[in-house]
């Protein structure tokens, strides 16, 4: 009998050779041809899947948003911390900085979109902003959590705020790919606006403790 494929497993495997290539020599490397090659295919099954460029590259970018959030679920339940408001938007901003090699290779892919949406804009119009844009739905969702339980400012905006401390995280990340901090300070100014924002009083838990130096980095 003729072997099944499973054309799900193909396009997610030849859309991760895409991801590699953009973590490791950025999307102006990954023509197709370049992308059968990593992912061991011929050119023609590629095109099978993807029909043109564009479709391969927002087909990818699926994938790495799903990585991504595979990546803060891991990330938070590895803190072991309560599912209060404040642990879960720590939790989801530090498994976004680029503390180690997983964190680092999406941050670094993410990049490789950035950098290829100056050159071709349409990418984003086409659905390249739709993970950002849940991530800083999820972060303001927890933010109105936080004001009706009194833990940060209830008269802060709470969209205006998520989309401030994504961009702040994304601006940690690309100082500590290019040099400029390692991850440990990069964590340690995340956390001290953190603190600021739900108050130096408290763990990331949520639970009381003594003030805090403003360098320490949490929990």
């Amino acid at each position: 009998m003729p072997k099944r494929v499973d054309h799900d497993l193909r396009r997610r495997e030849i859309g991760e050779a895409l991801l590699r290539i953009a973590s490791t020599r950025g999307l102006q490397a990954a023509s197709m041809r370049e992308v059968a090659a990593e992912a061991g295919v011929s050119l023609r099954l590629v095109q099978y899947y993807f029909h043109t460029k564009q479709e391969l590259l927002l087909g990818a970018l699926a994938y790495l948003g799903e990585q991504l959030s595979a990546r803060v679920e891991a990330h938070i339940r590895a803190l072991g911390l309560p599912p209060t408001p404040r642990s879960l938007v720590y939790g989801t901003l530090t498994a976004i900085l680029p503390t180690d090699a997983e964190s680092r290779r999406l941050t670094r892919t993410y990049a490789a979109y950035y950098t290829l949406v100056l050159d071709e804009p349409q990418l984003a119009a086409d659905h390249g902003t739709g993970y950002p844009d849940a991530l800083e739905r999820f972060l303001a969702g927890h933010l109105r959590a936080a004001q009706q339980t009194g833990q940060v400012d209830p008269d802060l905006d709470a969209p205006t705020v998520a989309a401030g401390l994504l961009a702040l995280t994304n601006g940690l990340g690309s100082s500590v790919l290019g040099g400029q901090r390692d991850g440990d300070a990069a964590l340690a100014i995340l956390t001290y606006h953190l603190d600021r924002l739900f108050g130096g009083d408290h763990h990331v838990d949520g639970s009381r403790a003594e003030p805090r130096g403003v360098g320490t980095v949490a929990p």
